[in-house]
């Protein structure tokens, strides 16, 4: 067991002794598990590498490049047209199948249960529907929660975070692989009809940037198929704007809503960005909005009918009796603040929930058990809910699609079970759009509370599942008891409608706990199909997003903080212009020669003390007095694939007629390189010589060491880089700045602060 005293040694140390430390640790510790990991938000973790955003400009690849004539670039360009058409469909399809599925199923479960609470309603010994419900959630979930424990971790939770950080340069394991979606979208059907408070519209934003990144590279690892389509397109920079495509076209897919996908990996997704990307995005987004709609309208029997844009349809808002006047603007503006202060709650709940979950939750079967108790948890107290409430509306006119009598009177409903008794997407448009009366305030403030707790406790389980649905219901609901409390206070008049406030309560929930502004405006206006309400809507989240950023982060960055991921942001941290490359940099670097032994070469690279990614080529001289100046950057993937190979001096020299090395053999091996364990390289080859002139990058970019850190943040991040050589005025290589290097200083409450790595 870690004493706290040892665990704030390992919070102090730098990062030079951190390592010793944690061996000793690990031999004072049994060999089991230990029942308490030690984390603290202070920490940058070792095990994410980045990705080459920089494509390396060697000799091969300036020869391909000038082997490509115009016409050849235009049909390049046509592919990615297609690809963006591709990916566009292929979302669609998948949010059509987790649709009808979730709805046949949870169709299903509730029919179920409903016939048994009115069979033991009749006849007494309710408990058996309670636990029959119960019983159901816990089953689904557990199988659910099974899948992504054991076989796949990184399909929990929305995706969104995980998809920022590929997006951000950071190769996170696993994130985009063929498994991962299968998972991910078992996962999310699984998890909404167990009942779980949760939305299946984030995971479609995971699985939209899985089907892009599959695609674009026109095979798959996974099933051992290359197709041998799209082989220039093999290389992160391209990959990662086909992943922002995915994760727009996700978006829209979800809500209908093909500009707000746009907006949404402008603001949330992408690090980079350029004009024609904008416009292919667009193309995907417009193509998916569309699949889906055809294919449900389709399944629905109204087959030349779009009228189902998205997963999720908050139903059209009448303009002309749901306009609003110049007095409701302070009321907006009010709930604005409401929203953000709920969602800066909501999230300092999880970030101690999540912080807990990571230090005693780490085992797969722990984590099972936790989704199956939340399972049981959400369906008790659904029950209880429903049968403590005295809440009785008339069925006639109401368009209830399971409706509970359960203590009413016949030809009455439970106005309760509407909105726990129902998938919450259907719950978010009943609080929307039902008559003004047909919720009691005590109802939606008890329901707001439940949820509110239930929702938190079930984002980060280890199920797939979004966070979006449950925060619009929350702020719907309470949104909706606002209103009705406004047409109290107003004597009932006209402009106080319960249905354009649960509008406003929802937006400013979902403004306050993810923090998105401008394409939550404009997601939210085209899944109501109506632009009156644009403006209150962006007070609304302004309000929301300032208020709540005085408390706390986002629910998003505050996940990619707590998994110490070396996120980079948009700018250094301001005050930190007094540090210079000099102090920021790693060393001593691992250095090659130009002409280098192939022993060498293999001891560097299965040296696990130091784990570098790249090293930088000097001129190899005999005559050791003279400077060794910088004259290239070679990668250890192309060190692996050159030793894989066996491109050696000798064989060349003695003739045999061994064919040059093309592009193509790293663009096949990429992105799964072999280790360097397996590459088998026998006593004679270790004294061959390797000639890395024609592999490695000539013009590497570098900065001098006396450049400041704002200098070259801003240097690596806007260009995407890995790997960024210091050099000093002789051109002499004295240090590596690479991503860890930056994401290590921080703005902290008192000011720049250091973290520490950590290999977690």
């Amino acid at each position: 067991q870690l004493t706290p005293s040892s665990f704030l040694r390992i919070g102090q140390l730098s990062n030079v002794d951190l390592n010793e430390d944690i061996h000793e640790l690990q031999t004072e510790l049994p060999r089991q598990r230990p029942n308490e990991i030690p984390h603290n938000e202070k920490l940058l973790s070792l095990k994410y590498e980045s990705l080459d955003y920089d494509n390396s400009e060697n000799q091969l690849f300036l020869e391909e490049e000038r082997r490509i004539n115009h016409a050849a670039f235009r049909t390049v360009e046509i592919k990615r047209w297609v690809i963006c058409a591709m990916i566009g469909i292929l979302t669609g399809l998948v949010a059509c199948f987790i649709d009808i599925v979730v709805e046949n199923l949870a169709g299903l479960k509730y029919r179920v249960v409903k016939d048994n609470i009115d069979k033991f309603t009749a006849k007494g010994g309710l408990s058996f529907s309670l636990l029959l419900w119960a019983t159901l959630n816990a089953s689904v979930v557990m199988v659910g929660s099974v899948i992504v424990a054991f076989i796949e971790p990184v399909a929990a939770g929305s995706g969104i975070p995980q998809i920022k950080c590929y997006l951000n340069g950071v190769k996170i394991p696993h994130v985009v692989r063929l498994k991962t979606l299968v998972i991910k979208v078992c996962g999310v059907i699984l998890s909404v009809v167990g009942g779980l408070a949760v939305g299946k519209e984030g995971p479609m934003i995971h699985s939209g940037a899985v089907i892009a990144a599959g695609i674009s590279q026109g095979r798959s690892t996974s099933l051992k198929r290359d197709f041998k389509i799209f082989e220039y397109f093999r290389r992160d920079t391209e990959k990662r704007d086909f992943v922002s495509a995915g994760a727009a076209a996700g978006v829209s897919a979800a809500f209908g809503a093909p500009v707000g996908g746009v907006l949404f990996s402008l603001e949330e997704g992408a690090s980079f960005w350029n004009q024609f990307l904008t416009w292919r995005i667009f193309f995907a987004s417009m193509i998916s909005t569309f699949t889906l709609n055809s294919v449900l309208s389709v399944y629905h029997g109204n087959a030349w009918d779009l009228s189902s844009p998205g997963l999720i349809n908050f139903g059209r808002f009448d303009s002309e009796k749901m306009g609003y006047t110049i007095q409701e603007i302070p009321i907006f503006i009010f709930m604005g603040v409401v929203g953000g202060i709920l969602g800066a709650l909501f999230n300092a709940l999880n970030y101690w929930l999540t912080m807990f979950r990571i230090r005693y939750i780490h085992r797969p079967c722990l984590q099972v058990v936790e989704a199956m108790l939340v399972a049981a948890v959400t369906a008790t107290v659904g029950f209880v809910m429903i049968y403590c409430s005295r809440d009785c509306q008339p069925i006639q006119g109401s368009s209830v699609a399971y409706p509970l009598q359960l203590f009413c009177a016949d030809g009455e409903y439970n106005s309760m079970a509407t909105a726990f008794f129902n998938t919450p997407e259907k719950s978010v448009v009943n609080l929307f759009h039902d008559p003004p009366g047909s919720y009691n305030p005590m109802t939606l403030g008890m329901f707001t509370l439940m949820y509110f707790f239930l929702a938190c406790w079930t984002y980060g389980l280890t199920v797939s599942a979004g966070v979006f649905i449950p925060s619009l219901l929350i702020g719907a609901a309470w949104g909706r008891l606002f209103g009705i409390s406004l047409s109290y206070l107003t004597k009932g008049s006209i402009w106080a409608d319960p249905g354009k406030y649960a509008l406003m309560g929802a937006a400013a929930q979902l403004g306050g706990i993810v923090r998105m502004t401008l394409s939550l405006t404009v997601i939210m206006m085209e899944a109501t199909g109506n632009v009156t309400y644009g403006f209150p809507i962006m007070l609304v989240l302004m309000t929301a997003k300032i208020v709540g950023d005085y408390f706390v982060e986002g629910l998003y960055d505050m996940h990619i903080q707590l998994q110490s991921v070396p996120f980079l942001h948009w700018e250094a941290p301001v005050t930190s212009h007094s540090l210079t490359a000099r102090e920021v940099m790693s060393t001593p670097v691992t250095c090659l020669r130009r002409i280098e032994r192939v022993g060498t070469v293999v001891d560097i690279l299965s040296d696990t003390s130091s784990n570098h990614n790249g090293f930088p080529v000097v001129e190899s001289n005999p005559d050791t007095t003279q400077v060794a100046g910088l004259r290239g950057l070679i990668l250890r993937s192309q060190l692996i694939v050159l030793l894989k190979h066996k491109v050696f001096v000798e064989r060349a020299n003695l003739s045999l007629v061994q064919r040059r090395l093309k592009l193509k053999d790293f663009r096949d091996a990429y992105p799964r390189f072999p280790p360097i364990q397996s590459i088998h390289v026998s006593q004679d080859e270790r004294e061959c010589m390797i000639d890395l002139s024609e592999f490695m990058n000539p013009s590497p970019y570098t900065v001098p060491q006396e450049a400041s850190l704002p200098r070259v943040f801003k240097l690596f991040r806007a260009l995407g880089l890995r790997h960024l050589v210091v050099v000093d005025n002789r051109n002499e290589v004295v240090g590596m700045v690479t991503r860890k290097d930056l994401a290590r200083y921080r703005l902290g409450k008192e000011g720049l602060e250091e973290l520490s790595l950590a290999q977690t």
